[in-house]
């Protein structure tokens, strides 16, 4: 069962979204869908959730997002170029006109010291818009936290791109 925090954050995120006459897209790698199923939580989301992605490997970041293999490969898998990839590509491999993109280091391994365990880029895209990142450094937490704090920063971040227009 999903915290009821989130929940609420998902109803605000569903309600601007009904607001701005947009469908909504989410294109996730270390949260693993969580995102869409905090949004999908909520009854009679239907009508503006339109699809999600999980694109955990950089293969899948490239074949499903359209994200530049040369951009992986030079900025590496986490980091804000590929987050906002992530976020226009859903966009543009979809019907919904906004969407936000998580990509991180959800730990306990894999971490190094330039992208540490913790480190979690996200993108929030808007048709006509400019995309908005912001980067997150949650620290060693256990990977649990790590995955529910970057949702709801997500949430928080697509609301703000929903809200801005």
């Amino acid at each position: 069962m999903l915290a009821s925090a989130l929940i609420k954050q998902a109803e605000q995120v569903l309600n601007a979204a009904r607001a701005a006459d947009v469908r909504l897209t989410a294109a996730e790698s270390c949260t693993g869908g969580l995102i869409m199923g905090c949004l999908t939580e909520v009854a009679g989301c239907s009508d503006v959730v339109e699809r999600g992605f999980v694109t955990y490997s950089n293969v899948a970041k490239h074949e499903v997002l359209g994200v530049p293999a040369d951009t992986i490969k030079q900025d590496g898998a986490v980091s804000e170029p590929v987050a906002r990839a992530m976020a226009e590509g859903a966009i543009n491999n979809s019907r919904a006109q906004a969407s936000v993109a998580v990509t991180g280091v959800a730990g306990p391994t894999g971490g190094t010291a330039d992208k540490p365990v913790g480190l979690v880029h996200i993108a929030a895209a808007r048709e006509g818009s400019d995309t908005l990142h912001r980067e997150c450094r949650f620290g060693d937490v256990s990977r649990a936290e790590v995955r529910r704090l970057t949702v709801e920063a997500a949430l928080d971040l697509l609301l703000k791109r929903l809200e801005l227009g």
